[in-house]
């Protein structure tokens, strides 16, 4: 697990390939409240199969909570972020991280073509790396105390 291995496999590490997502005339307050429903901090906004935009909590509170509208009478195309940034599987681990920490996301679509075939997060990267790196200290340890290969 290393910072050069496609997404594709951080995908496929996640096990469940459940992409969550709202439509663009969709209140906010449905959305907010399948994010608590569902423990997640985004949702993708698909219209006609087409990803036409993100939201996340942060655009729920600097859009809507903070300019005083109502999130029953907000639709969502109102505060989405759009057009969206994303990644292909063939992407890197680190490329994606790149673009995670130049915009300012937690959250990154992953797109085959036209079609979305995940979502990973700033935390799905991070366990990634972590992982890796106790292999490979693992390994060492072994290295250093003769007991690598085994």
């Amino acid at each position: 697990m290393k910072l050069t291995d496609p997404i594709e496999s951080v995908l496929k590490s996640k096990g469940s390939h459940r992409v969550l997502s709202v439509t663009p005339d969709q209140p906010v307050y449905d959305a907010i409240k399948k994010m608590a429903e569902e423990s997640v901090g985004a949702l993708l906004v698909m219209a006609d199969n087409k990803l036409v935009g993100i939201l996340s909590e942060r655009d729920y509170a600097r859009k809507v909570i903070l300019k005083g509208h109502s999130s029953k009478d907000t639709p969502i195309r109102d505060i989405m972020s759009s057009p969206v940034v994303y990644v292909t599987p063939q992407n890197t681990v680190d490329e994606s991280m790149t673009i995670m920490t130049n915009h300012h996301f937690r959250h990154l679509p992953v797109l085959k073509g036209d079609t979305v075939v995940g979502v990973v997060s700033i935390g799905d990267l991070v366990k990634w790396i972590i992982t890796g790196q106790a292999h490979t200290i693992h390994e060492l340890e072994g290295y250093i105390t003769g007991t690598y290969p085994r």
